[in-house]
């Protein structure tokens, strides 16, 4: 079975400059990515027909089949009823994982109008959450005949323990993180 060239990187590069500046004594120590949970949600609005484009597009962006999320109450004012479908979600492992990172981090995410990089902060435990507002940034989506815009949360759960340690992984892994911006005016003497 052919390894991931993401993964490749992980265990040739990323893994000793991780022991190396984090310095860790024990290759388990280093931090590494356990999963991504894709996730879209669209409420009670879809009919059938978007549902399963929407299913399938997700299945050809993940390499898996996703799981459609019903609704587990009603809400008279959002028009909803309990087991409606509203939303659509897959957990990515393995090799799907590292060959779905390899294609966000190097061709969707560069691919976007004006990208100028995705925000640093992480939830406080290692992990990185993401919010693309058209999944048809993927080149796996068919423009043609998708219908309507549909947002895609991407989290990213790792075994980092600390925010400085997931932030490391991910930057060594490619991830195109914002840089933060020095104040250049020049104040009035």
């Amino acid at each position: 079975m052919k390894i991931p060239e993401l993964k490749k990187v992980y265990l040739e590069e990323v893994v000793p400059a991780l022991m190396k500046n984090l310095g860790y004594k024990n290759i388990h120590e280093v931090p590494k990515i356990e999963k991504i949970v894709l996730n879209s949600s669209f409420g009670a609005e879809m009919d059938k027909n978007g549902i399963a484009d929407l299913k399938s597009d997700i299945a050809n962006l993940s390499g898996q089949a996703p799981v459609v999320v019903k609704a587990k109450v009603s809400v008279s004012n959002f028009k909803l009823r309990q087991g409606m479908p509203v939303g659509i979600k897959v957990t990515l492992r393995g090799n799907h994982m590292w060959e779905f990172l390899y294609r966000m981090i190097a061709i969707s995410l560069p691919n976007i109008r004006d990208f100028r990089g995705v925000r640093p902060k992480l939830d406080g435990n290692g992990n990185y959450s993401l919010g693309i507002t058209d999944h048809s940034i993927f080149p796996e989506i068919n423009v043609e005949r998708q219908r309507v815009n549909i947002g895609l949360d991407i989290c990213i759960t790792t075994t980092a323990n600390t925010d400085n340690e997931g932030k490391e992984l991910l930057q060594l892994l490619g991830m195109p993180f914002r840089k933060r911006t020095e104040d250049t005016s020049v104040k009035a003497a």
